[in-house]
């Protein structure tokens, strides 16, 4: 039986992350260490034998950035490269550029735990003019602004998610394409949740960490088997 690899990465370490912020569609770039963990998954990936001929990774700096360092290590920068907001983090909404512990002061580890892991429920969500600024961003152009969300769930993060898995990454996949994926936790927990029909309620379990690679390994039919992190 002929085995299909889809790599899946969460990009490295980012400023946020290291000062301890909800980031979501905030635009935030790399940090050191980021930059750090990056370069080890690219030698990692060149270590294992892996090359691709497709890469797909959302329209935020700190993934795109990461899938650079790592097609520019493999010596592969020539290879298609497709960004789209589908694969942006989850809208984290007022949250953003929030300190997380602060939160958890102000609502409970229960509760920041849930819209950090859990399925359904979404953050408090950012004013309408918020979003008006955000539309104005030339990363959105294309969005109808009705689109562009105050926050989301993990649930309606799936929601953009999923189709374009459907409509776009995996016909390419079927192609017999080597494809990584550069995104984010909760954008490829949304994906994962899919491919391996996860539980809404298992799902809370499931964390993706920053600079470490995903096999996700799919049968002659393309049906996904197993993943594993490399």
């Amino acid at each position: 039986m002929k085995i299909y690899k889809l790599i899946l990465m969460r990009h490295g370490e980012s400023k946020w992350n290291k000062l301890n912020k909800f980031t979501g569609w905030k635009d935030i770039d790399l940090s050191e260490t980021g930059i750090i963990e990056a370069t080890k998954c690219a030698k990692l990936l060149k270590s294992n034998g892996f090359s691709f001929t497709y890469a797909y990774t959302s329209v935020l700096k700190r993934s795109i950035h990461t899938l650079w360092i790592i097609i520019k290590y493999l010596n592969q920068s020539w290879i298609p490269v497709k960004k789209s907001w589908r694969l942006n983090e989850r809208h984290y909404g007022a949250l953003q550029g929030l300190d997380k512990d602060n939160v958890i002061k102000k609502y409970g580890k229960v509760q920041v735990q849930q819209w950090r892991r859990g399925f359904h429920i979404s953050p408090p969500q950012i004013s309408l003019e918020e979003r008006k600024i955000l539309a104005l961003d030339p990363k959105y152009s294309s969005i109808h602004i009705n689109d562009i969300p105050l926050s989301e769930s993990l649930k309606s993060t799936s929601e953009r998610v999923i189709p374009f898995w459907k409509k776009v990454i995996f016909p390419s996949l079927k192609k017999q394409n080597k494809i990584i994926i550069t995104a984010h936790g909760n954008s490829l927990r949304a994906l994962m949740k899919y491919l391996s029909n996860i539980d809404d309620k298992d799902i809370i379990k499931l964390d993706v960490d920053t600079g470490t690679p995903i096999v996700y390994e799919f049968n002659n039919y393309f049906e996904p088997i197993r993943y594993y992190y490399l």
